[in-house]
């Protein structure tokens, strides 16, 4: 069971599509989407998920959704009536329009687009870019081999100038998001259509692991973007200021910033390969008193949302009696950051390899997370406690973390077939695993599958498991949340995924469909995933090996609540239709007049004109009514205006002149009879 992961030129080829660029719908007298702000967002953008869509596809849009947010300021609404919108639907392919269009515009994601990075590719074109290899300088970069390309296909590897594509100021990215893959419309299996100039990026280019550091670049520049929705704090410790950290006030020791090759111990951030770099935050143990403890804090920082995910890499090579103990304190509704809640607790062991860990928060109000360390018993330490590449997100935190460890001498060996992950369970309850095959049919590729366990659970649930979408993630331990390029890829279980040996629906339970697994002691399904989940290169090149650890995050949830998601579209006059609006309602006028002439004749009561005094006659159901006019100084009154009156203020006027001049003249009267 599985699937093999397809570009986009390949499955719009598959559906006969020949679009401009291969993905994009351009309608006529475009251009300059990168360039003109009228094709610029106003966030957040309303969308609408059509009902077309395949139920995977709806959860992996909204999976891409949260990486803008957490990446850029980029933001998505549901569609509430608004003139300008994305309804994604499934057509034939994948492909998008470029810009805001300030019509409501669509956005296919048709059979095989369904994965993360071909929706963020898609979801790029709408925000206005273009593909990286069709900028004017491509040729100082990359080679074209057009003799290699499909005869009618070479339209997709135009390059624009600058009046129609801009760089804006950031270099040729072969690890952009937006760039080709080497076989895109090749008419020969073998051979590549486009190369790089520089030989070790022809196995990057046309990655479609996430969102390049250059992608994001290009993207908060065009947007403005100067802060994200999601991302709260990091901090990897290799500044001296230590990301505004303090510590704590009513503690018995501190925190070292503490460079590890001085103390012959790697650092998680660059695993001891940096010379004068590689700090951590250290607490020693194997000294003092039982129970002393030291404490780190955050700065303070202002949630938006409900749920935070903290994560962190530890290490603990002190007493096994240590601890770490993980802390909020939030406002406690007067101002003061000072309401206390204990978090988490994380003993110290034998292992003194970096761990990675997860802890929610959920704070509701302005906070500070912190760090307590507990000295155990000095006597049996000979070491302490330590903790580097502190992350915090306001997205949740993984259902289940599984680390492989030494896995570049796994991918070495060739007598290691697969391996088994324990059994994590769902928040419905179900007991799931993964499998991985380091390397599958010798391809250089990573087969990374899910299968599900039977649990304590089972008899409760439903089964077969249907409408679940399962999510595997191979993380890449980059430092700084931001600039991590994870490969990630989903599906949703379905009625049709059955075994090829037996024919049952693998979604079953697993005592009944699955076979029994000795190190787990349950039963397993048959896996489904990728036979080319993540390549080796790919592996080897980036963070997903950093202290040979291979970290794989998954999920499993119900989403048959995204069973019906469209919504009726709102008709919205557009400003580019109001002309031929006006158009009608002229058309419909003269429609009308003609149609009056047609109507029987019946006589007018205000022919002749009743009305006197140049009043005006105005036919009221069938009567004839007189507006009767007014002057500066009269108005006519009466059913045929044939009364004058005087204006009230003219005639004050009058009496007013008329009284003060009598005043006037019995005053110079009495003046000139005293003479």
């Amino acid at each position: 069971a599985g699937e093999i992961f397809k570009d986009i030129p390949q499955i719009n080829l598959a559906a006969g599509l020949d679009l401009f660029q291969g993905d994009i719908l351009l309608p006529k007298n475009q251009r300059n989407a990168l360039r003109n702000e009228t094709y610029r967002w106003k966030f957040p953008i309303p969308y609408i998920l059509g009902d077309d869509l395949d139920l995977n596809a709806k959860g992996v849009i909204l999976q891409a959704f949260e990486m803008f947010r957490l990446k850029s300021c980029i933001d998505f609404k549901p569609y509430e009536g608004e003139r300008t919108y994305i309804f994604f639907s499934k057509q034939d392919g994948c492909w998008s329009m470029v810009g805001d269009l300030q019509t409501g515009q669509n956005l296919s994601i048709g059979s095989g687009c369904d994965y993360r990075a071909i929706v963020e590719h898609e979801i790029l074109h709408a925000l206005g870019f273009y593909h990286e290899q069709s900028r004017m300088d491509r040729d100082d970069y990359v080679n074209i081999w057009w003799d290699e390309i499909i005869a009618g296909k070479e339209h997709n590897f135009a390059k624009y100038d600058d009046t129609y594509i801009t760089d804006l100021n950031t270099p040729y990215d072969y690890e952009s998001l937006m760039h080709y893959q080497p076989f895109s419309f090749n008419k020969n299996a073998s051979v590549p259509t486009i190369t790089a100039k520089i030989p070790a990026f022809d196995d990057i280019i046309g990655q479609r692991l996430d969102l390049s550091a250059i992608d994001l670049e290009r993207l908060n520049r065009m947007y403005n973007c100067t802060s994200t929705h999601t991302f709260l704090d990091q901090c990897s410790f290799e500044l001296e200021n230590i990301c505004g950290m303090i510590q704590g006030t009513n503690h018995d020791q501190d925190w070292v910033h503490q460079q590890g090759s001085l103390m012959g111990q790697e650092d998680h951030t660059f695993s001891g390969q940096c010379r004068d770099a590689g700090y951590f935050m250290y607490f020693n143990t194997n000294s003092g008193q039982a129970d002393e403890v030291a404490i780190l804090e955050s700065r303070i920082l202002y949630p938006k949302r409900t749920q935070q995910c903290l994560q962190f890499f530890y290490r603990t090579t002190g007493s096994p009696s240590d601890k770490l103990i993980i802390w909020i304190k939030e406002d406690d509704g007067t101002g003061n950051i000072r309401k206390m809640r204990k978090i988490q607790t994380f003993q110290a062991d034998s292992d003194s390899n970096w761990k990675i860990a997860h802890v929610t928060l959920n704070a509701q109000k302005k906070f500070r997370y912190f760090f307590q360390g507990l000295k155990g018993d000095p006597s049996s330490s000979s070491g302490g406690i330590a903790i580097d590449d502190v992350t915090l997100t306001e997205t949740p935190c993984p259902t289940a973390v599984w680390v492989i460890r030494n896995f570049s001498k796994i991918l070495d060996s060739s007598s290691i077939s697969v391996i088994e992950s324990p059994r994590f369970y769902s928040p419905e309850g179900y007991g799931f695993g993964i499998s991985v095959l380091p390397n599958y049919q010798n391809s250089g590729y990573a087969r990374v599958a899910f299968h599900l366990c039977s649990g304590e659970n089972d008899a409760v649930l439903e089964w077969p498991a249907l409408n679940r979408q399962a999510t595997l993630t191979v993380l890449d331990q980059d430092p700084d949340v931001l600039k991590r390029m994870s490969s990630s890829k989903s599906f949703t279980t379905r009625k049709d995924h059955v075994s090829s040996d037996s024919g049952t629906l693998i979604w079953d339970k697993p005592s009944v469909a699955g076979k029994f697994d000795e190190s787990c002691n349950c039963y397993r399904s048959v896996a489904f995933g990728w036979s080319n989940f993540i390549s080796h290169s790919q592996m080897r090149r980036r963070s997903f090996l950093k202290n040979d650890d291979l970290i794989i995050f998954a999920e499993f949830n119900d989403i048959i609540h995204l069973n019906n998601t469209e919504v009726p579209v709102k008709p919205v006059q557009s400003a580019l239709m109001e002309g031929l609006v006006l158009e009608r309602q002229k058309r419909a006028v003269q429609d009308m007049e003609s149609n009056q002439d047609q109507l029987p004749y019946l006589s007018d009561p205000c022919d002749p004109n009743p009305c006197q005094n140049d009043g005006i006659c105005v036919n009221v159901k069938g009567k004839a009514s007189c507006r009767c006019p007014s002057g500066q100084a009269f108005f006519f009154t009466g059913e045929r205006c044939q009364s004058r009156q005087v204006h009230g203020n003219i005639l004050g006027m009058s009496i007013g002149g008329i009284a003060g001049a009598i005043v006037l003249t019995i005053v110079l009267i009495s003046m000139m009879a005293r003479r």
